[in-house]
């Protein structure tokens, strides 16, 4: 078969995601909305799987965990999918969402493709590689119908890199932050990459039914103090 839809999602809600305080990367929990997303995501999915892939991280491996019940799917939990850990979690000690946002924000607007944020932290271009080695060495062999369970900024430079644009420099750097705050990539947001090896031809889109009802769930979920005013 030379053509077929790749289906990639971003995990559900996590306590990082609400501006929880800072915890190691791999070790970050879902919410109970991320929970509930993962179970609604699970049902919405229709079709068997040609596989699934999952990031070694634990908020995208409990999103899958409801859909790989539901269809047997047993999973390739695959590293080059886990999230940039663009500032080591000891730089940000105790710090809430909100404390952290300026760091974060100084991070992406110093636009150092090079600079590490302390020992356990890789670098944006390390990042860049781990998700061009993913489009080296797996888009081409994945079985149609596959899905992979990963994450936002992950699938962000996904698309980027299958736009064709560059990665490698203070400027794409930045332009790549632009691009990827703009993406709609909510929690439980679903997108389709179709391929055609004969010809080469791509097209990526979001599936937005699918994510604006996963979104949605964020305030079906809330209790009535915390749901944002009409």
């Amino acid at each position: 078969m030379t053509r077929k839809t790749l289906t990639f999602i971003r995990h559900g809600q996590s306590l990082a995601n609400i501006g929880g305080v800072t915890m190691p990367h791999h070790s970050i929990p879902l919410t109970d909305v991320g929970r509930a997303q993962a179970l609604w995501l699970a049902d919405a999915l229709h079709g068997e799987p040609g596989e699934v892939l999952v990031s070694p991280f634990d908020r995208a491996r409990d999103t899958a965990a409801p859909y790989l019940a539901r269809t047997g799917a047993v999973p390739r939990v695959l590293d080059l999918l886990r999230e940039f850990e663009s500032i080591d979690p000891d730089e940000l000690r105790g710090l809430t969402g909100e404390q952290r946002r300026p760091i974060t924000d100084a991070y992406w607007a110093d636009g150092q493709p090079d600079r590490r944020m302390g020992a356990r932290a890789e670098t944006f271009r390390e990042s860049v590689a781990r998700v061009q080695a993913f489009i080296d060495t797996e888009l081409p062999v994945l079985p149609d119908r596959s899905v992979v369970f990963g994450h936002g900024m992950w699938t962000a430079m996904l698309v980027w890199r299958l736009l064709g644009l560059r990665a490698d420099d203070s400027a794409a750097m930045v332009a790549f932050r632009r691009f990827q705050l703009a993406l709609p990539m909510a929690n439980g947001a679903v997108w389709r990459v179709h391929l055609d090896a004969g010809t080469g031809l791509l097209r990526c889109e979001v599936d937005d039914a699918l994510s604006r009802a996963a979104a949605a769930l964020v305030h079906v979920s809330d209790p009535p103090e915390r749901r944002p005013s009409p």
